[in-house]
């Protein structure tokens, strides 16, 4: 298994960028595929966006599409959500995941406040 920290997260004005990173332990990172999900208050936790193992292919949620972009560096064991036109109803806690499903494991980080100021 893995853990991960994110990191990145604070407050920026509307139409600002931010760039969250995962960090993940072990020695198996480039065997997980990796995600960003979220959750702002009062609602469920929603998909971001994902990336497989190799990066080969990534996948956005559609309010996120042409302004987020999630990328991986396995030789850091890191993930990573640039998030640009950064909009009030972004602001949420931002988790990273790690997903092997063949054995089963799914991992997920503390998360990462992220606030937009209108």
């Amino acid at each position: 298994q893995v853990q991960l920290v994110e990191s990145g997260g604070g407050l920026v004005q509307f139409g600002g960028s931010l760039r969250l990173s995962c960090s993940a332990s072990g020695r198996t990172f480039s065997s997980y595929g990796m995600g960003w999900f979220r959750q702002a208050p009062g609602k469920e936790r929603e998909f971001v966006a994902a990336i497989t193992r190799n990066s080969g292919s990534t996948n956005y949620a559609d309010f996120v599409k042409g302004r987020f972009t999630i990328s991986r560096d396995n030789a850091k064991n890191t993930v990573y959500l640039q998030m640009n036109s950064l909009k009030p109803e972004d602001t949420a806690v931002y988790y990273c995941n790690a997903d092997r499903p063949m054995f089963g494991i799914n991992n997920w980080g503390r998360g990462t406040q992220v606030t937009v100021s209108s």
